[in-house]
């Protein structure tokens, strides 16, 4: 098994266990070039695959076209925000992240699960955390503390079964495949950002069948519960978007007002974005 199949085949196998995933290279960057200049802000919105974690999938063909175009993949990215988390822990440099979270445990009184471990080649760890529906955490660098990394909503994490060029990616050898345990409360609230919540842009409906109908799907992503957000905005984004392909609908009219109820209902706007995004892929491969 060539490493570009070991990678396909792991990927699959995340897509099984419900992960969304996109090819890597050796250097753990995304395996796709982009289909845009340099200093370009898509997010996918386009259409086409080169665009990193906004690419990953939880369909399997679509899995397998990404990797068709990245005949050199020796890996694959799990996209974090969503269901899971991932704290990216190093033990380089005098630094000791395992230190920092033990350290974190004791001061905040939490214990530390024993979750989804995945070693990496430099003697680290990436650990996998589930968090609570409707919860948006960052990626942030150095939040915790020294020597951990977070991998939330637009970040993601290299699966098992990858090559990297300092080695293998590969499961915990003692604790094997384990279930993703709950991320502690305590652990969440240091991973969070103050909130900042963004009023409303206001949409008013024209008159026109078109714009009534996109006013309408604004409203269901506005009163959406907690923890059925984002799924309500994907099925509005892929409604909306079939509007657009049928000629009825602006692509950047649906783009705009989808992610300001989005956010007006409490998500990202990176994860907003990245969701509608994929409601459109999703259009594209149906």
């Amino acid at each position: 098994m060539t490493n570009w199949e070991r990678a396909l085949h792991s990927a699959l196998y995340a897509i099984e266990q419900g992960y969304a995933v996109f090819p890597l290279g050796i250097k753990k960057r995304p395996a796709i070039k982009s289909p845009h200049e340099q200093g370009h802000n898509c997010k996918g919105q386009c259409g086409q695959p080169g665009h990193g974690v906004h690419d990953a999938t939880t369909v399997p063909a679509y899995a397998r076209r990404l990797f068709d175009l990245a005949p050199r993949a020796t890996g694959y990215g799990i996209a974090c925000g969503g269901r899971m988390v991932g704290l990216d822990i190093d033990r380089k440099n005098g630094v000791d992240g395992c230190a920092t979270l033990r350290q974190l445990a004791t001061t905040h009184g939490f214990d530390i699960p024993r979750t989804m471990t995945i070693c990496t080649p430099s003697g680290g760890f990436h650990l996998w955390l589930s968090i609570p529906g409707g919860v948006t955490v960052p990626n942030s660098a150095g939040r915790l503390g020294p020597g951990i990394d977070i991998r939330g909503t637009g970040g993601y994490l290299v699966g098992p079964g990858s090559i990297g060029r300092a080695g293998d990616y590969g499961l915990h050898p003692r604790l094997g495949q384990v279930e993703v345990q709950p991320v502690p409360e305590e652990l969440l609230k240091l991973m969070l950002p103050p909130v900042v919540v963004r009023p409303a842009r206001r949409y008013e409906p024209t008159g026109d069948k078109a714009e009534a109908a996109l006013s309408g799907l604004v409203r269901v992503v506005q009163q959406a519960a907690q923890g059925t957000r984002n799924d309500r905005l994907f099925w509005a984004a892929a409604k909306a978007w079939a509007h657009v392909e049928d000629g009825h609908m602006a692509p950047a009219d649906v783009e705009r007002v989808l992610v300001d109820a989005a956010v007006s209902a409490g998500l990202a706007e990176a994860e907003a974005r990245r969701t509608i995004a994929s409601a459109r892929r999703a259009g594209a491969v149906a």
